[in-house]
C-alpha cells in the first residue's frame, strides 16, 4: 500500500525529469537491506567474554588463537601468500621482510627492522565477511558448514591480519568489532567503527549487531590527528554505503597523510554499475574535502570490476590524482625486467583514457574467487588507490594461486572470507622530491 502511494504521488510530478528523480529516489531508499523482513536490532555482544592473556607479543599471540582455533587437533594451516619483493637489502628496509619462526603457526612477514624506515607505511585492505551474513544469507554451496563459523573464522582473520604486521588496517563486513578491538588492541591497535545505517545483518534473526567498515592504526608508529565518516549519497540522498578517512601523522617524522575506506553498492547491473559510480563521486568530493593536498590512500571493496565506471572515475579524477598500488607495482616489476620500455612508461600518460587502460591490464585476475548457488565468481573489486606523487609503491602481497586456494574456493577451513586481503608498502616522499607515477 505504501509502495503504491508514492508510486501515485511521483506520478503527480509537474515534470517527467522530476518523476524520474522521485522513483530514483524511492528506489534507493530500498536497496540496502531485506526490508521486507522485521528489523532485528541486536547489539555487538557475542564476544563479551573473550579474554586474553596479558602482555602477549604478536609471535605469542598468534600461537594462543591458534590454539584457541585448534582445540588440540592440527587445524589446517592459513593459505600461505607472499610478497612480490621478499629480498632483503639493507638499503631499501620496506623491501626487506623478515620471517617470524612461528612453528605450527605459517609464515609470516614482519614490518621493516624497528628504527628503520621510518617514512614507511604497510597498509592492510580486507573484506573480512560478515559473519552473520556468510553464514546465514551468502549462500557458499561449497564451504563446510564449520568453515563458516565465527569460532573458526574469527582467530584465522586475526591471523592474516597480525601476520602481517600492518600499520593501518582497513577492513569492510565488520560486524564483530569489539572482537577485532580486543584482539588487536593487545598488540597496540587503536581502532574506529561506522555501521552501514541500514546494515542487512539486522535482518538475520542471528545477528551481532550492524556491519560497517572499521580502520584500525598501530599506536606505537601513528597519531590519529583526526577522522571523519561518510554515508555515502546517490542522486543527494543517503545511500546504504559508508566511507571513513583518517589522518594520521608519523610519529618519528611529524609528517601526515590520510586514509579512507569504503565498502560500495554489491551486485550485477547497468543500473548497479551507475549507483556504485555515482558512490564514487560522492566518495571523491568526501575524501578531497576531508584530505586537501595532503598524501592519500584510498581503498575498500569497491563491488566493481576495472571495466566499471567507478574505476575510470577513481583514476581520471584531476581532484586526487590517484594510482592503483597493485597495478603500478606491477608495471614497476615490467620496468626493471625490461629497461628499454623506461622511458615510454616513466611518467603518467597524459591521456586519462589511456593511462586508464593500462591500469585496468596490470590489476590481478582476480581479489574474491567464491562458488555460490548460482555459480563459480572469480572477479577483481577490491582496490588500493594512492597519490603517486606523494607515495611510493614498494611492495604488494600476491594472492594465492588456484591450485592452492583448492577446488571449492573461499572461504574456506583454511581461508575464512571470500574476498582476499590486499597488503601494500610505501615510501612517504619528501615534499620537495618530484616523482612521478613509480619509480
Amino acid at each position: 500500500m505504501e509502495q503504491a502511494l508514492q508510486l501515485k504521488r511521483a506520478n503527480k510530478a509537474p515534470c517527467k525529469n522530476d518523476r524520474k528523480a522521485y522513483l530514483q529516489r524511492v528506489m534507493l531508499t530500498r536497496m540496502g537491506s531485506f526490508n521486507s523482513a522485521p528489523k532485528i536490532n541486536n547489539v555487538d555482544s557475542q564476544d563479551d567474554g573473550l579474554e586474553l592473556p596479558k602482555g602477549l607479543s604478536t609471535v605469542a599471540l598468534l600461537e594462543h588463537v591458534q590454539q584457541l582455533r585448534g582445540g588440540g587437533i592440527d587445524p589446517p594451516s592459513l593459505l600461505t601468500r607472499s610478497f612480490l619483493n621478499p629480498s632483503l637489502t639493507s638499503e631499501d628496509v620496506t623491501d626487506g621482510l623478515r620471517c617470524l619462526k612461528l612453528n605450527a603457526v605459517s609464515r609470516v612477514c614482519s614490518p621493516p627492522v624497528e628504527n628503520d624506515g621510518s617514512q614507511n607505511i604497510r597498509l592492510l585492505q580486507w573484506n573480512i565477511l560478515s559473519q552473520t551474513l556468510g553464514q546465514h544469507n551468502d549462500g557458499f554451496v561449497r564451504c563446510p558448514e564449520e568453515a563458516l563459523t565465527w569460532q573458526h573464522r574469527k582467530y584465522l582473520i586475526v591471523q592474516e591480519i597480525l601476520q602481517n604486521q600492518p600499520d593501518v588496517v582497513c577492513l569492510q563486513e565488520v560486524d564483530h568489532f569489539k572482537f577485532l578491538q580486543t584482539v588487536l588492541g593487545s598488540q597496540n591497535y587503536a581502532g574506529i567503527f561506522f555501521p552501514k545505517p541500514d546494515s542487512p545483518c539486522l535482518y538475520i534473526e542471528q545477528n551481532n549487531g550492524p556491519d560497517g567498515c572499521a580502520l584500525f592504526y598501530k599506536k606505537d608508529k601513528l597519531q590519529l590527528m583526526g577522522y571523519d565518516t561518510r554515508i555515502l549519497e546517490v542522486w543527494r540522498v543517503q545511500s546504504n554505503q559508508v566511507a571513513i578517512a583518517a589522518r594520521l601523522q608519523l610519529k618519528a617524522t611529524g609528517k601526515e597523510f590520510c586514509v579512507c575506506t569504503t565498502h560500495l553498492k554489491a551486485r550485477r547491473g547497468a543500473l548497479l554499475a551507475k549507483l556504485r559510480n555515482e558512490q564514487g563521486r560522492d566518495l571523491i568530493r568526501f575524501v578531497k574535502q576531508f584530505a586537501g593536498e595532503s598524501p592519500l590512500l584510498l581503498c575498500g571493496d569497491f563491488n566493481a570490476e576495472p571495466i566499471e565506471p567507478i574505476y575510470a572515475t577513481i583514476l581520471s579524477c584531476d581532484l586526487l590524482k590517484l594510482g592503483s598500488a597493485y597495478a603500478d607495482m606491477k608495471l614497476e616489476r615490467e620496468r626493471s625486467q625490461q629497461q628499454e620500455r623506461e622511458r615510454e612508461v616513466a611518467e603518467r600518460c597524459e591521456d586519462a583514457n589511456e593511462f586508464v587502460s593500462q591500469s585496468i591490464q596490470r590489476e590481478p585476475p582476480y581479489t574474491t574467487w567464491k562458488i555460490r548457488e548460482d555459480g563459480e565468481e572469480c572477479h577483481t573489486i577490491d582496490y588500493v588507490f594512492y597519490t603517486p606523487k606523494q607515495l611510493k609503491i614498494k611492495n604488494c602481497l600476491e594472492f594465492p594461486a588456484g591450485e592452492h586456494i583448492g577446488k571449492n574456493r573461499t572461504p574456506s577451513f583454511q581461508y575464512p572470507s571470500d574476498h582476499f586481503s590486499l597488503v601494500c608498502d610505501f615510501e612517504l616522499l619528501d615534499e620537495t622530491r618530484p616523482e612521478g607515477t613509480i619509480q
